[in-house]
Formats: C-alpha cells, sequence, structure tokens
C-alpha cells in the first residue's frame, strides 16, 4: 500500500478514536502485570534508563529526545520530545507497552495513545524512593522481576547508606541554583529537595511558595548560603558572576560547585551518583566551617 495513503489511514484511526473516546479499540488500556510486554515505547530519558537497568533495553523499539544513557540508548528512534510526540509513529511501531512521562509529555498526547488503545504506564517518579518502586513494576510488565527486584533491592540499600552517612553530620545551608536568567531555585516538594536532605543538608529556600521558584539575588545574599550548587550547564554558570558578592559565605569561602545535572535531575539509579557528589560538595563546606 503507497505510503501516503498508510499516513492518511493513520490520520482517520486518530481522528476516530478521539471523537469516539477510544471505546471502540480499547475499554480498559492499564497495563496488566501479568501480561510481560516485548516491545515498548518509552517517552523520557529516565524512563529509558530505567528499563535498561532491568535489562529490558533491547524491547525499546522509540524513545524521545535527550534519551542519552547508556551508550546503547542513542541508536534508538526519537518519535518526540517536550514539544509533542509522533503519535502516528507510535501507531507504526504498535508497542504492547507505552511509558509516558505525565511531567515531561503534552497531557494530550497521553491522552490520545490511551484512547487508542495502548496499554499505558506513567513512570513519574517524585521522590528517591520512587525510583526503586517504579523499578519493580517495569519489571513485572517485562517479565524480568528477578533482575527488577535486585535492582531496586541495591538501590535502596545504597540508599539507605547515604542517609546513615550523612544524618549525623552538621547541617550546612545550601542555595541551589537551578536556573540562572531567570534565577531560579528549589524547594520542599521539589526532586532535587530529595537529594538535599539526603546529605543533610539546609535548604535556605525551602519554605518557598513553589517547588521551583524564581528569586532575586537580594533574596540569596540574605540566606547567608554557605555552598551554591549549580548545574554544569555552561548558560548557568556564566549567568551569574557570584564573585561581585563576596559578603556570602558560598562566595567568601569559594564553596561553588558544578554538579552533572543528567545524575541529579533524572529519576533513575544514577540518580544515586548525583546524590553522592551533592554530598561531597557538602562535605568540603563543612570541612572549613566547623
Amino acid at each position: 500500500m503507497p505510503h501516503f495513503i498508510v499516513n492518511q489511514l493513520i490520520r482517520v484511526v486518530i481522528l476516530f478514536v478521539t471523537l469516539t473516546g477510544g471505546a471502540v479499540l480499547a475499554a480498559d488500556n492499564q497495563p496488566s502485570d501479568n501480561h510481560a510486554v516485548k516491545r515498548i515505547v518509552a517517552l523520557s530519558p529516565h524512563g529509558v534508563e530505567m528499563l535498561f537497568a532491568i535489562g529490558a533495553g533491547e524491547k525499546i523499539v522509540a524513545t524521545t529526545d535527550h534519551a542519552d544513557y547508556p551508550e546503547a540508548a542513542k541508536s534508538i528512534p526519537r518519535i518526540g520530545g517536550y514539544y509533542g510526540i509522533q503519535i502516528e509513529r507510535i501507531i507504526e511501531l504498535n508497542p504492547d507497552l507505552v511509558v509516558v512521562w505525565q511531567s515531561g509529555n503534552k497531557l494530550e498526547d497521553i491522552n490520545q495513545i490511551k484512547q487508542l488503545g495502548f496499554k499505558v504506564f506513567n513512570s513519574d517518579p517524585k521522590s528517591l524512593d520512587d525510583v526503586a518502586s517504579e523499578l519493580e513494576h517495569l519489571g513485572q510488565l517485562t517479565g524480568l522481576q528477578t533482575q527488577a527486584y535486585q535492582v531496586a533491592a541495591d538501590y535502596r540499600t545504597q540508599l539507605a547508606d547515604i542517609r546513615q552517612h550523612n544524618s549525623s553530620k552538621p547541617s550546612v545551608k545550601v542555595f541551589y541554583q537551578l536556573w540562572s536568567t531567570p534565577l531560579m531555585t528549589v524547594a520542599k516538594g521539589s526532586w532535587i529537595q530529595h537529594s538535599i536532605s539526603a546529605c543533610h543538608g539546609d535548604n535556605v529556600f525551602y519554605d518557598a511558595a513553589s517547588e521551583y521558584p524564581q528569586i532575586s539575588i537580594e533574596n540569596v545574599l540574605l540566606t547567608q548560603a554557605q555552598v551554591i550548587l549549580q548545574s554544569q550547564d555552561k548558560g548557568n554558570i556564566l549567568g551569574v558572576d557570584w564573585s561581585a558578592w563576596p559578603e556570602l559565605p558560598a562566595v567568601k569561602n569559594k564553596h561553588i560547585y558544578q554538579l552533572n545535572a543528567d545524575l541529579l535531575h533524572r529519576a533513575s539509579p544514577r540518580a544515586l551518583l548525583g546524590v553522592k557528589a551533592l554530598c561531597e560538595a557538602l562535605d568540603k563546606a563543612r570541612q572549613s566551617s566547623y
């Protein structure tokens, strides 16, 4: 059948399912833990990392931009990003599981995928502990329970060790520079806050009104932060020249550190590497302050 006819048929299917609410194609599109999937579309970088971690990487037939770990992930076809997903490609690939990311994919795309009858699992961890639970759930869905439960158990053990090792250390005032223009940070409820807490850091903007508040340099100066943490993104680092404010302890004592955002911001097993790097930065400040 000519390619243009296939594309036209796909558009008709999408329109029909959208109008009918998907009732004809599927009455229930929730994944069943009793049926292992073989073809997966993973619509987030962290979802891809989790699947590879439990040995399901070869099952992934498509993903989104920035899914670059492990190395094998770079060869997986891309079908979209934060700007939207190519629904037609999902239909063509006919996966038996789509791992979506509610915080990172467009809601209209997720709804359309569900309406088309595909089984959907929302991987959207909100805390470090959630990573282990989702690894186990993905293991059930892919028929890789043994591997997934072992990875999850190792993860939990390492996380518990990190928390215990840092729990009795003096707390350190931390300012996490999420972005420079506009100047943004993190507060309670945010993903990064869980890492700061694991290292016994005292987030100076913990009580802000939103999880990712926009602030001013004056706000930061008032906190007397002992450590400034930034992502390694060049635009973020160069956005503010903190050396202009030596009255801030973090600047005066040269405790400004750049961390790997992929490790800190992605909800995958590698997040523990990011937590350890954050803890090491706080330890350097402790050594000179206590």
